[in-house]
This record gives C-alpha cells, sequence and structure tokens, in this order.
C-alpha cells in the first residue's frame, strides 16, 4: 500500500508538483477518483480546478479492459493493440463509443451543470488522475485539453505501471508519476480505501474550488513555509504549520494556520468518515484565517483507528483527544495567549460539545455544523461557551435533534438553519452560508474574550 486514501494521494502528489506554484495554471481531474486528487493539486498550486470528463470504452466481453477513450470536445483515442487482440471490429468500436457518448454528456450536465468551462488557452493545465492503468482515459484527457487551447500539459498521477507512463510521454509535455511498480495488477492495490467515488462528492469539490478560487480566500503554501491568504480586500500573510500532537497513547497530525496579528484561534473536530483534509471544514478554515482567526484541524483518530467503527463513535474518546489537543495549544508560545473556540461537525460537534463541557471556561464559542449534538446529550447543560448550530433545512432529521439538543443547553445559544440546504450544504450558497455565520460567532466572542495584558 502506498496511499492511505485518495486525499493523500491528492496531497502527496501536490507536494511533488510544487514547482509549478505561481504558474498560470489549472487543474483539470478526471472524474471520479481523479477530482479527490486534483482538488488536493488544486489546493496545493493555488490553481483554479476544472473537470474534464472522458468515458473508458472497454472490450464489450471484458468492460474492464480499454480499447480506446473519448474526451470532451469530440476527442476519440484508440489502443489498436487492445482492439485487434480482443478482435474488435470496426462496428463494435463505434457501438461501444456511441453508447459511452450518451454516458459522457450526462456526466458533463451533471459535473458542470450551466457553469462554463475554466478557460484552458495558453496556460499549463495539470491533468490528473487517481492512477494509471492502460493510460486510455488520461490519453484522451490530454488531447482533449490540448484541442482546448493549452499551451503546455502536465499529465499527474500517484501510480502507474512503468511502460504505459512511458507510452504517455507522447501526450503530454511532462508526466509526473509518484510510484511505477513493475508488478502492476490494479490501481486500487496501492491504496488503503478506494472506494468508489460518487457523483456528489464530484460535484461538491468542484463547488468548494470555484468557491475558494473567487470570492473567498485562496490558500497556498509558498517555499518560505508561509501561506498567503488573499481576499476581496487585499492580502495578509499567514503560517502554516504541519504539527504532530502527542497524546497518551499515539500522535495526531494537523494543519495549524496563523495569521499576522491573530486575536482568537479554533481548533477543528471532523466528523465520522472525513478527516482534517475535508474539504468543507478547510473552505471555513480558509474563511476564518481571512478575518484574523488561527485555525487548527487535526485528525481526532489515526488511519488504524478510523478502520474501527466502535473508535470513530466514542464520543468520550474523541473529546479526551480534543482536550488533550487544546492543553497543548496552550503550551505553545506563539498562541497560548488565544481565547478558543471549536468547530465541529457531525459527530464532531459532539465531541466538541462534551470536551467544552469537560474543559469548562477555557472555551469559549462553539460551532456545530450539521452535527449531532444528542451524541453528547447528558453534557449538553453543563456547557457553558456560547454555542451556536448550524443545520440545513432539508437535512430534516439533524435538525430536528438540533432542536432537542438546544433545549438541553443552559448557555448562550441559537438554531440557524440554512435554507433549502442538505446535509452537505452543497446548495449554491449554502457552505458560504455556513462560513459567514461562524466567521460572526468567533469573531464577535473571541473578541469579547479579549487578550490578557
Amino acid at each position: 500500500m502506498l496511499f492511505q486514501n485518495r486525499v493523500h494521494a491528492g496531497h502527496e502528489l501536490g507536494r511533488r508538483l510544487a514547482y509549478l506554484g505561481g504558474q498560470q495554471v489549472v487543474v483539470v481531474g478526471l472524474p471520479r477518483g481523479g477530482v479527490v486528487v486534483a482538488y488536493e493539486v488544486a489546493r496545493a498550486l493555488g490553481a483554479p480546478l476544472d473537470v474534464i470528463v472522458v468515458r473508458k470504452l472497454g472490450v464489450p466481453v471484458q468492460p474492464e479492459l480499454a480499447m480506446g477513450a473519448i474526451a470532451e470536445g469530440g476527442v476519440l483515442v484508440v489502443n489498436d493493440e487492445t482492439r485487434l487482440l480482443a478482435s474488435i471490429t470496426p462496428a463494435d468500436l463505434h457501438a461501444v463509443e456511441a453508447r459511452e457518448r450518451v454516458e459522457l454528456d450526462r456526466r458533463i450536465r451533471r459535473f458542470r451543470g450551466s457553469q462554463p468551462r475554466v478557460p484552458l488557452a495558453g496556460r499549463t493545465v495539470v491533468v490528473v488522475d487517481d492512477g494509471i492503468a492502460t493510460g486510455a482515459t488520461a490519453a484522451a484527457a490530454c488531447q482533449a485539453v490540448r484541442a482546448a487551447g493549452a499551451a503546455r500539459v502536465v499529465l499527474a498521477a500517484p501510480v502507474g505501471p512503468p511502460e504505459r507512463i512511458a507510452w504517455l510521454h507522447q501526450f503530454a509535455e511532462e508526466v509526473v508519476c509518484l510510484a511505477t511498480p513493475d508488478e502492476f495488477f490494479a490501481i486500487g492495490a496501492f491504496y488503503v480505501d478506494f472506494t468508489q467515488t460518487a457523483d456528489e462528492e464530484v460535484t461538491d469539490l468542484l463547488h468548494r474550488a470555484a468557491l475558494i478560487s473567487a470570492p473567498m480566500p485562496d490558500h497556498t503554501v509558498n517555499t518560505n513555509g508561509t501561506a498567503s491568504t488573499a481576499s476581496m480586500g487585499g492580502a495578509s500573510q499567514a503560517r502554516a504549520v504541519e504539527v504532530r500532537i502527542p497524546t497518551d497513547t499515539t500522535r495526531l497530525s494537523g494543519d495549524l494556520t496563523i495569521p499576522e496579528h491573530p486575536h482568537g484561534l479554533v481548533v477543528f473536530a471532523h466528523g465520522s468518515g472525513s478527516s482534517r483534509q475535508s474539504p468543507r471544514n478547510r473552505y471555513v478554515s480558509d474563511v476564518l484565517v481571512d478575518a484574523g482567526l488561527a485555525t487548527l484541524l487535526f485528525d481526532l483518530l489515526t488511519p488504524e483507528e478510523e478502520l474501527d467503527r466502535k473508535k470513530v463513535f466514542d464520543i468520550d474518546t474523541l473529546a479526551r483527544r480534543l482536550i488533550r489537543v487544546t492543553r497543548w495549544l496552550r503550551e505553545e508560545p506563539d498562541i497560548a495567549y488565544l481565547p478558543v473556540g471549536y468547530f465541529g461537525a457531525s459527530t464532531g460537534a459532539a465531541a466538541a460539545l462534551w470536551a467544552a463541557a469537560e474543559f469548562g471556561p477555557p472555551v469559549t464559542a462553539v460551532v456545530s455544523r450539521g452535527g449531532r449534538p444528542d451524541l453528547a446529550m447528558s453534557r449538553l447543560a453543563r456547557v457553558s461557551a456560547p454555542t451556536l448550530l448550524i443545520v440545513g433545512e432539508r437535512d430534516e432529521l439533524v435538525l430536528d435533534l438540533n432542536r432537542e439538543a438546544q433545549n438541553q443547553l443552559r448557555c448562550e445559544s441559537r438554531l440557524a438553519v440554512v435554507p433549502a440546504a442538505t446535509h452537505l450544504f452543497t446548495q449554491p450558497g449554502a457552505l458560504e452560508a455556513v462560513a459567514v455565520l461562524a466567521r460572526d460567532w468567533f469573531v464577535h466572542h473571541l473578541a469579547l474574550a479579549g487578550h490578557p495584558s
């Protein structure tokens, strides 16, 4: 195994492509899994993200074996060696192509909707997939972006067989592959978690990337170890630091971002099935940093622990981890003086409220996004920190649970319902609303807490 999941692979690939930062770069991902990897690459490069829709042309009797691929713009790539070995006639090829064109058009409408493509003319375009097998879809994608006017094409993937990587050099100026093992059977063999990516996750990531690269801050790490956070109102500098936080039994990985002159610190607690790489939490973090708040996104569990479903829903253990991390932050000279808030999502919200109840006054404010405060019901009456519960209007079950939980709170509290939003806040404008609500809540309450003289 080389990669924990696609997010991990994208993070590593982004590091490898860091030399492209600051150039006129556009990152395009091949759906579905390639978009997850591409999102992390785009974040690392501070580049816009788009999707390049490609469909494999599978051999009729063995659909997983590619004899070619099609892509947007009428691009067709045929692997003649495979086609001849499988005795595929031109009529057979045409029938498969016609069927896949229907699916190609559906996916274009599904993923991009009415949004225009990110302009590629004259730019360096980084084509990203979650792995290379035959290379047919990657080749089609390279040809498609070339036809759209790309000045330079860089093909990037975490893993692929050496002979296919060599073959792909004819389609791109540069091919970057982190690993080219001689023994190659399937892309998924090099991932711990290679779960199929849903259409909804692709559209969610594209929407998040569009928000971050347009009106809201774009967060990129520079070679000098600082992070540049630009907003509509100007630009400021923030330090971005990868940290390893000790607990009683392990060390937890985290990303700490500290803007110039911070007036508060927000610690993020993610939900089950997520991690510190959550694009939703990272988007909210960018907005908070732009408002002058330091943020810490960290993994509540190690990769091995995440495989144990009992640990994922062990709110007591998650809360204790959160408390231990907060105490560690209190020992860091640069940020020890900052008032602390918690931002929790899903089960992470329960952990945040549980920890706030146990930790008491040192926690200044809590925000829950689509949270499960009911999982901390026995601790809610002891929470003293002002608490904001944010729920989507269409997330009906969770909305009811939050209403019940608010009745148990004895502190200052507010239930904010985002119109028309579902649990993941993927609707246009929904995540922006979450970010603004959280920003205003934290800025108000952390500023009231003030700094000790």
